[in-house]
């Protein structure tokens, strides 16, 4: 418009140069006529200038009635708004506020206070640090509101403050309780096993048996129907749980005491019924939250029953797991896992075999035991080892000069990663866990990807292994190894040093046969005997250093015992030995009269190492699982 009104103005401007050019060239010829011209042209340059003056201030006039109109508009606007409005100073000191926000607040003298004293929780210098302005969830006297604020500058402007808030309150009650209703009401999928089912009922006299099984399935049913659940029974010992995420939150609350309820169960049976449950409570639909339920069951059998996982997302939560795992694994699993490993290295071209970081006897033992598997079956074999530790030094000596051919089957890393080809199995041994390996690229490299652990299941765990025998029931991972190598061939080839390597890696996870021991782990060790093991060379493969015993000695010396149960002790030093002192002596804090668990701290490679040991009554699994660590009910750590 205002382009329009300059090139008019233009327009006549050039046709009164015009003219005037006409009026001058006719004055020379007819000068009478050119001062009558001239007369005229005057006028009309008189008229023209009038006329632009009367429209710029009729466009003046106009330009001041819209903004009156608007400013008008803008205050009836706030003035009148339908739901509340508040403007506060940088301090959050109230300046100005409309009728439905002095309603909502039911006060009237709120004139220059805080609004975070009328508002709790209220942060307005949370607002002032955003760098875009966000609408803001706030719940005010059991309502909900999504505040949009939106900051105005008035540092030109006679206002004391250089800026105001003007906070906009748009009630968002309903939405938010129909987002709750659709979460309270979403299907949440639960699968529960009664871990020793058969064990109950064998063991439980005959005329009670009924009654017992009959118990098992009304607690069950009766636990979850007051939740609004139902329960369906597939098997003796399976049930598929269905429930709505309200009711499965009351049961989380509880810490799924569930768990405790059956385990106090006595109706005359011998042994405490326990159950396993995997659910899955964030399913976009029922055949995801199966899944999600079948996935935490297997986790929760693997880290030894008595407990109940939920998945959520993938976050894991763990409820339970407090009591000693009984054994319960039988003889045809390890006959087929003997079978299945024999063909799966049959058609390797190279077999790789990896431990953990820093290996112990166990993960050790439990290599030496697999690459015999591996030389029984004409293949290649490789126990990939980053070097020996203060925890091996002393059988790693014995090897040297007993069993020297080993030498050429241990490799670093580096060389793995190198030798490693498309056609090649590699076997992990006493770790499930991918980030505790020697190296974890060795995982994405090789495809096949075989798992034997004794240690109970973690949220970690390798992706797609081609064969998983986790038995967190077992003493050591030696044991399950001795046991897959009787399957695995008619005779045991096993020569002198890799049957005390075995019996070893037992002797040191149960500390001599006292504890996770069971009727397997004898077995094991006599097949292992029969294979020529010594149990007196086996001892002496734990003997010290007499500084580490004075080092053990001032860890003692230096505890604390906490709650007249825990012991915490520390080593000062960082030595080359830090985390076999620190085990050692936690182990030795469990002989005080009265200490149930023991956890003692080292410092070593910039890391903080904690072992933690316990004699049942207190997991240490699940106390250092926290922490990012993990292991056994009765042995543990982290780092």
């Amino acid at each position: 418009m205002n382009n329009n009104k300059i090139l008019k103005w233009l327009n006549d401007f050039l046709y009164l140069i015009v003219i005037g050019l006409l009026t001058i060239i006719i004055g020379f010829y007819q000068p009478i006529l050119g001062a009558i011209l001239g007369i005229l042209l005057g006028y009309l340059i008189f008229h023209n200038i009038r006329n632009i003056k009367k429209k710029n201030l009729e466009f003046k006039k106009l330009v001041e009635g819209l903004s009156d109109e608007f400013e008008s508009a803008t205050k009836h606007a706030i003035f009148n708004m339908p739901f509340p409005l508040v403007m506060v100073d940088e301090k959050g000191d109230i300046s100005w506020y409309n009728t439905p926000f002095l309603k909502m607040v039911d006060d009237s003298d709120i004139l220059h206070q805080d609004i975070g004293n009328i508002i709790p929780g209220f942060n307005i210098e949370g607002i002032l640090k955003e760098e875009e302005l966000k609408p803001i969830d706030i719940k005010y006297k059991e309502k909900h509101y999504k505040v949009y604020p939106n900051l105005v500058d008035t540092s030109k402007t006679s206002s004391p403050n250089n800026m105001i808030i003007m906070l906009y309150w748009v009630d968002n009650t309903k939405f938010v309780e129909l987002a709750q209703k659709y979460i309270n009401e979403k299907l949440v999928v639960a699968l529960v096993y009664v871990d020793n089912y058969n064990d109950v009922k064998n063991n439980t006299p005959e005329v009670n048996r009924p009654l017992v099984l009959a118990e098992i399935d009304k607690n069950i049913n009766t636990y979850f129907a007051k939740h609004n659940g139902i329960v369906r029974k597939y098997e003796n010992d399976k049930y598929l749980v269905i429930i709505e995420n309200h009711g499965f939150k009351c049961i989380e609350t509880k810490k799924f005491d569930i768990l405790d309820q059956m385990r106090e169960l006595d109706l005359g049976n011998t042994i405490p019924i326990t159950l396993s449950m995997g659910v899955g409570a964030d399913g976009n639909n029922p055949n995801n939250a199966y899944m999600k339920a079948r996935a935490a069951i297997d986790i929760a059998l693997g880290r030894g029953g008595d407990q109940a996982v939920v998945q959520v997302g993938n976050n894991l939560s763990f409820y339970g797991g407090r009591t000693k795992a009984v054994e319960k694994r039988n003889k045809v699993k390890a006959r087929v896992i003997g079978y299945a490993l024999r063909q799966l290295i049959d058609q390797a071209d190279r077999v790789f075999v990896m431990g953990h970081k820093n290996p112990d006897m166990d993960s050790f033992g439990a290599g030496i035991g697999v690459l015999r598997a591996i030389k029984d079956r004409g293949k290649e074999g490789y126990l990939v080892l980053r070097g020996e530790n203060p925890s091996i030094k002393n059988i790693y000596e014995r090897m040297k000069t007993e069993q020297t051919e080993l030498l050429d089957m241990i490799i670093t890393p580096e060389t793995a990663l190198e030798m490693a080809n498309d056609n090649s199995l590699m076997i992990v041994v006493d770790n499930h866990k991918p980030s505790f390996t020697e190296e974890p690229e060795l995982l994405e490299i090789i495809e096949k990807v075989v798992v034997i652990d004794h240690h109970r299941r973690g949220v970690e765990f390798i992706k797609d292994p081609v064969l998983t025998y986790l038995e967190p029931y077992a003493s050591s991972t030696c044991e399950l190894v001795t046991e897959v190598l009787s399957y695995m061939s008619e005779k045991i080839n096993l020569t002198k040093f890799e049957a005390e390597a075995l019996l070893a890696g037992i002797a040191v996870d149960t500390k001599n046969f006292s504890f996770q021991t069971g009727v397997r782990t004898f077995e094991a060790a006599s097949i292992l005997k029969r294979a020529g093991a010594d149990t007196t060379v086996v001892r002496q493969l734990f003997r010290d250093d007499y500084n580490i015993f004075l080092y053990k000695a001032e860890v003692i010396k230096s505890s604390k015992i906490l709650f007249d149960k825990i012991a915490i002790g520390r080593l000062e030093r960082e030595m080359e030995d830090s985390v076999l002192i620190a085990a050692q002596a936690a182990n030795e804090l469990l002989n005080i009269n009265g200490v149930e668990a023991s956890f003692v701290l080292t410092y070593m490679n910039n890391k903080i190492h904690i072992s933690g040991r316990s004699i049942g009554n207190i997991s240490a699994q699940l106390i250092l699982e926290k922490l990012g660590g993990g292991g056994h009910l009765t042995s543990a750590g982290t780092q």
